[in-house]
């Protein structure tokens, strides 16, 4: 199975584009800007879907559905909300098509106007909102702490899979409570959720922090965020959580009555991420072979390739092969023996590290003499010979020591491409020939930042929540600045 991808020197962008598709994570579609998610990519989903959805229910969370379409007066009601979202949306208009009467195909019924149009939702604030209305009646109905699994439709020109899509899949989370207290305590409590869920299942460090003004989430008071390096250097968003204040509250007058019989407003957050992690994954690891997938969401974490002459030779290695695989198993490790007779073990070898399974395993005649397996792990490419009384064990310490590698990787390469600069001269070197994370002062104002972001497309990627605090002169107007804060070319 010949790969023949782009080299990630070579062309970056290319070489994620080629491997998406060639590794059977995704295509393009008939409806442009929407992708197709393969099996094998919606696998890797489900994993990162199980264990989200674990992490949530966990602390607290239920899940819930609401509609699609939302009444173009409901997103009217929260100003921020609509004017951040109004460019990318999705309207429906009619309900009806018809025959035309010159027999040229279907058209829009003209007479099936909707009395209201309907935004195909671009997230679900508004409708749930109004549905937490009916809900919430007094402080005995709070916490209310809701999640959905759903799509959502942002109309995208220039779109790349996973990463922008016009429709793609992601989680909501959208929680009221008795006070801005708690609802501040719910948004962090998420992004340290995330946080976790990046580092210790993607395998992908992250820093923590908050959003710039500008940069906040339409109709959010705090932005909360993770932020990820990619290897050519850019930055990706890769969660978000926001501390809504009362705005939802007050725009659909969702009131509780407290212990003490009064009628409040209650506190609000929400939060998400998408099938952008997807993206991440892919960019994070991966190499010039092929995806490197970390094993804890890896679909296959080991592969068994028979190595074989005739039926005979075949199924003296498979009955040797079945124990083991049924031991695997019990243990929660996914395994898959592949003894198709369609390929040989080199187009095998070729797929399977394209597809970046992280352990895999080959017999043949010579290993059924000896009692060994030949064992290569994806990350490093290594191969070495191991006893078959041995070989549970060692497959056992392959997949968490792969895990902990990948992730040791990815965040030496982090902390290297962290630079910290005092002069605009320099931030624009920095920027244009290493790449990465920078960290500089910035006065706080927006018009700095809407300069640096015209100037050199490069944004503020966070406030980081934790790091170095020492006050000192913007890089740009030389005016006071309180801290440092992460700049970066991103996706």
């Amino acid at each position: 199975m010949g790969k023949k991808l782009t080299t990630r020197e070579e062309d970056y962008s290319k070489w994620y584009n080629e491997l998406v598709v060639k590794a059977d994570l995704a295509e393009n579609s008939g409806v442009r800007g929407c992708m197709v998610i393969k099996p094998y990519g919606f696998a890797i989903w489900e994993k990162m879907q199980a264990e989200l959805d674990r992490m949530f229910k966990e602390t607290g969370h239920e899940n819930a559905y609401f509609p699609l379409f939302i009444p173009k007066s409901y997103l009217s009601k929260e100003a921020s909300h609509v004017e951040g979202f109004a460019k990318e949306c999705a309207v429906v208009t009619h309900y009806r098509l018809k025959n035309a009467e010159d027999g040229s195909g279907i058209i829009v019924d003209p007479d099936a106007k909707l009395e209201e149009e309907l935004i195909v939702r671009p997230t679900s604030e508004t409708i749930i909102w109004d549905t937490y209305r009916r809900w919430i009646q007094s402080y005995r109905d709070l916490p209310l702490l809701i999640n959905q699994w759903a799509n959502v439709v942002r109309w995208e020109m220039r779109t790349r899979l996973f990463l922008r899509t016009a429709e793609f899949l992601w989680q909501e989370g959208h929680t009221a409570h008795a006070t801005e207290k708690e609802a501040i305590a719910e948004a962090e409590l998420i992004l340290d959720l995330y946080a976790d869920f990046a580092e210790n299942h993607m395998a992908m460090p992250v820093i923590k922090g908050v959003k710039t003004e500008s940069e906040r989430f339409a109709g959010a008071i705090e932005t909360y965020c993770i932020e990820a390096l990619m290897q050519d250097g850019k930055a990706l968003q890769a969660g978000t959580s926001h501390f809504l204040g009362q705005n939802f509250a007050k725009a659909f007058d969702v009131k509780f009555a407290t212990k003490e019989g009064k009628q409040e407003y209650v506190w609000a957050s929400s939060w998400g991420v998408s099938t952008r992690l997807m993206g991440a994954l892919v960019m994070t690891h991966s190499d010039d072979n092929g995806l490197v997938l970390p094993p804890k969401l890896a679909p296959i974490q080991v592969v068994i390739v028979p190595i074989y002459k005739g039926l005979d030779q075949l199924e003296a290695i498979s009955e040797k092969v079945e124990p083991l695989v049924k031991e695997l198993r019990a243990k929660g490790i996914s395994v898959k023996y592949d003894n198709r007779d369609t390929q040989k073990p080199g187009f095998k070898f070729n797929e399977y590290e394209l597809k970046g399974v992280p352990v895999r395993l080959a017999i043949g005649q010579r290993d059924m003499e000896n009692g060994t397996y030949e064992v290569a792990r994806r990350d490093t490419l290594e191969k070495e010979t191991v006893p078959m009384d041995a070989v549970v064990a060692k497959i056992e310490f392959l997949l968490d020591d792969i895990q902990k590698n990948i992730y040791k990787k990815a965040f030496d390469y982090r902390q290297a491409h962290i630079t910290e600069v005092d002069t605009y001269e320099e931030f624009k070197n920095v920027l244009e020939g290493k790449g990465g994370f920078i960290a500089a002062h910035w006065d706080g104002s927006t018009a700095t930042e809407d300069k640096i972001k015209e100037e050199t497309k490069a944004t503020i990627r966070c406030i980081p929540i934790s790091g170095d605090t020492t006050p000192g002169r913007c890089m740009v107007t030389g005016e006071p600045s309180v801290r440092r804060v992460l700049f970066a070319k991103a996706y």
